[in-house]
């Protein structure tokens, strides 16, 4: 069984927002906090340590007092970049990546992902209905593996998974705790809705 304190939780910040009119997603409010809140409270008592990567409102971030990276590549080359800057100063076997726009993970999304763990290089959660490939257990020996891959113009997060041993945990008793917030019109639902509470089972 893999310790908490062997696995580094990455809050995957670092994109576009395209769907959310540009915005940085890590300061979308729900509930009158950022996402960017939501997520390090449910990472931070899972695993040893915590990393942002971001690549906007830099200052910003480092305020939470986690350490900060930014994708190597300028124009936001993908998750998959992010993770691997993440790697990079890593400290541990593992990372356990998040994207800042599921602000209601579940408190035992890094249990069962390191129990499912075996021989695997890279767990992933499915939710029942369909694979979430941004949260997922991966372990930082495959840092070479990805920064080559990365260089070699690929970017689809399944393909460099695929190079890989790894398997999918199945999370359909909690699914909605994997919603994500894509879109103004998403929010403003989760506002309106007692997902928070939902998210908690």
């Amino acid at each position: 069984m893999i310790a908490a304190a062997e696995i580094t939780g990455v809050v995957l910040a670092g994109g576009r927002g395209q769907r959310m009119g540009g915005e940085d997603k890590g300061w979308v409010e729900l509930a009158r906090r950022p996402l960017i809140e939501h997520v390090l409270t449910r990472l931070r008592p899972q695993v040893g340590a915590l990393v942002i990567s971001a690549n906007r409102h830099l200052p910003r971030y480092r305020g939470y007092g986690v350490p900060v990276v930014v994708d190597s590549e300028p124009d936001f080359p993908g998750p998959l970049a992010g993770a691997l800057a993440a790697m990079r100063v890593a400290s541990t076997p593992w990372l356990l990546l998040a994207p800042v726009d599921t602000p209601w993970l579940p408190p035992d999304l890094c249990r069962r992902l390191a129990q499912a763990a075996g021989q695997a290089d890279i767990v992933v959660v499915h939710d029942g209905e369909r694979l979430q490939p941004l949260t997922a257990l991966m372990r930082t020996s495959l840092e070479e593996d990805m920064a080559g891959w990365l260089e070699s113009g690929a970017g689809r997060v399944l393909d460099f998974y695929q190079r890989h041993r790894w398997c999918q945990v199945d999370f359909a008793d909690s699914h909605v705790s994997f919603a994500n917030l894509n879109t103004p019109q998403e929010r403003e639902r989760a506002e309106r809705a007692p997902w928070g509470d939902e998210g908690e089972k």
